[in-house]
């Protein structure tokens, strides 16, 4: 996986402490009721396609960007359907570690065939809603789920409550 130069730049900094960053999630949706999954070279996992918010990018054109660079097909972001905090510390082989706030974007394909478009996906499909892949995992059916709500609301968890506030 390609490491963004920002990334690497503050690694320069901090060595492989936990960084906290903000990554993007596409719930690419087709006309005819599928979804279009890459099977990654790193887990071997069908999942859904997404990466890192570069500094100074708003997240509906890194949604796009990512579409574009993983699967070469245009999208159209219509909404913000989730805002997941992850309190797990992600450690890669090398030792670097992360946490990871996750913007998952409902989106429309507009154009482009789906193809593997760089060396992070193994192969790019689209899958019926009612046939997803047995290794899509749970965090990415319900980030599925979150895009098909009909709804306009988007979805974050509230821990607690404020005090005075009821």
């Amino acid at each position: 996986m390609p490491v963004p130069e920002f990334v690497r730049e503050l690694r320069r900094h901090v060595g492989h402490a936990p960084l906290s960053l903000t990554g993007v999630v596409a719930v690419i949706l087709d006309g005819r009721g599928r979804v279009l999954l890459t099977h990654r070279a790193d887990t071997r996992r069908w999942a859904l396609l997404g990466g890192i918010l570069e500094p100074g990018e708003q997240p509906a054109d890194a949604v796009v960007r990512e579409a574009m660079e993983e699967t070469g097909v245009r999208v159209l972001p219509e909404r913000l359907a989730a805002v997941m905090a992850y309190d797990r510390l992600t450690v890669y082989p090398n030792g670097d570690q992360a946490r990871y706030l996750a913007l998952v974007f409902r989106c429309r394909h507009l154009g482009g065939e789906a193809r593997v478009n760089d060396d992070e996906s193994l192969d790019v499909r689209w899958f019926p809603l009612d046939e997803l892949p047995d290794d899509v995992t749970a965090d990415e059916r319900e980030k599925i789920r979150l895009c098909l709500a009909d709804t306009d609301r988007t979805w974050f968890a509230l821990s607690a409550i404020t005090p005075g506030m009821s």
